[in-house]
């Protein structure tokens, strides 16, 4: 970047090195872009080559260029020009064709969206508004001013009605086969300590996955995920979907049997291995999580079973908590035997919603004054929605449909009609 720093190496050629790399890269991904544009531009008109007016004129041909603009990017600001394409006497003549619009270049794009995707990561942080320019500075560079504080108050604003627009949004064509849930605290202050993010991520009859709903509320209680189940069913979603995961932990699978009572539970194994072996000594804990492992890992639920009563028989003397801790969810750990094998390794855990916020995920004390209840909402909306771009369809997809039409698995295979 260009506050770039770095010690005197009593070799002047070295250190100029990092600004000297600064700039080419710099220049290189401006000429790069200025390339793409204009050759978007160009194949827009080769499209349209063809549409001539009665004296043989081309309808669309290039008319000089836009004022320069710069774009703010990780590497600074960079400067472009964007093309000026006449496409007037085309849209008159032909009302179907499309007029041009940069999908490179948006009329109105000043920051490259990775920009705008560091604000809300920053925020959750624990930076305030004030600080977001110096901070920016720290990480864009000196020439990083188009981030000003109002600035950074106007997105929050527009993202917070983005949010509110998401959770409107009228669900009667969804259908869903898993939900993932959690409830994930931030060091921002929500309405108090006890308050976090309720999060709910679906696969659906695709295999894609999706974020569902996020609000705050309590992650042990009821009260809060009912809210958020029915305001689901409300805008559309009759049906709820075929299996749960989560952690036990919650006041979600109450609030679940309320509201859609025919969705089958799973807990999830990661939180389930934590807990037992916290109430285990350090030293047992490595060769009891190999038990543990043992059962979820079974090819069939009878062997899971064997290695279920083989830890309870091992560990219930002296370690009667982490028993009970295991025996208190059996009936809802081997769910996942119902269903295809290759799924498994998506529904035993609540890993989509581990690893989407394993970066921003502080399970700390509240950090006081550092944001607001809609705008911590609004920035896990944003972020959440950035991180679902990679995200992947849930290996064995293929056996969805088979699913959502209420057909038997045992042991993760297809059972065949008689």
């Amino acid at each position: 970047m260009s506050n770039y720093t770095n010690k005197p190496t009593g070799n002047p050629a070295l250190e100029d090195f990092p600004s000297a790399l600064e700039q080419a890269l710099h220049k290189g991904a401006q000429t790069m872009l200025q390339l793409a544009i204009e050759l978007e531009v160009q194949q827009y008109i080769e499209k349209y080559q063809q549409a001539l007016d009665e004296k043989g004129h081309r309808l669309v041909v290039r008319n000089g260029y836009l004022p320069e603009r710069d774009l703010l990017t990780g590497l600074g600001p960079v400067t472009v020009k964007q093309p000026r394409v006449d496409d007037r006497k085309l849209r008159e003549r032909h009302k179907e064709a499309e007029g041009f619009t940069s999908a490179i270049l948006p009329r109105y794009l000043r920051r490259i969206p990775s920009i705008d995707n560091l604000i809300p990561a920053l925020y959750l942080k624990g930076i305030s508004t004030n600080d977001f320019p110096k901070a920016l500075s720290a990480i864009l560079g000196e020439e990083a001013g188009g981030l000003s504080a109002s600035t950074v108050v106007r997105l929050k604003r527009q993202w917070e009605e983005e949010y509110l627009d998401w959770t409107r949004r009228d669900l009667r064509d969804r259908e869903y086969v898993y939900f993932w849930v959690d409830g994930i605290y931030f060091n921002v202050r929500l309405d108090d300590a006890r308050s976090c993010i309720l999060v709910i991520i679906a696969a659906d009859k695709f295999g894609n996955k999706e974020l569902l709903a996020v609000s705050d509320g309590y992650r042990e209680s009821t009260i809060g995920w009912k809210e958020m189940l029915l305001d689901l069913k409300r805008r559309g979603l009759e049906m709820g979907p075929h299996l749960a995961v989560g952690d036990g932990a919650m006041g979600f699978w109450s609030a679940l049997r309320e509201v859609y009572p025919q969705t089958k539970e799973q807990r999830c194994w990661v939180h389930k291995t934590a807990n037992i072996l916290d109430k285990m000594p350090k030293g047992l804990q490595s060769k009891a999580k190999a038990h543990i492992k043992e059962m979820y890992t079974a090819e069939t639920k009878e062997d899971a079973l064997k290695a279920y009563d083989h830890f309870v028989n091992t560990y219930k003397d002296k370690y009667p908590n982490a028993v009970k801790c295991l025996a208190k969810d059996k009936d809802v750990l081997f769910t996942f035997y119902d269903f295809p094998a290759a799924n498994w390794n998506h529904i035993r855990t609540t890993n989509p919603i581990e690893s989407t916020f394993a970066t921003v995920r502080l399970r700390t004390k509240k950090t006081k004054g550092c944001g607001t209840r809609m705008a911590t909402l609004a920035m896990v909306f944003k972020l959440v929605l950035e991180a679902q771009k990679t995200w992947k369809r849930i290996q064995g997809y293929q056996f969805i449909p088979f699913v959502l039409k209420n057909m038997k698995f045992v042991d993760g295979v297809l059972e065949k009609a008689a």
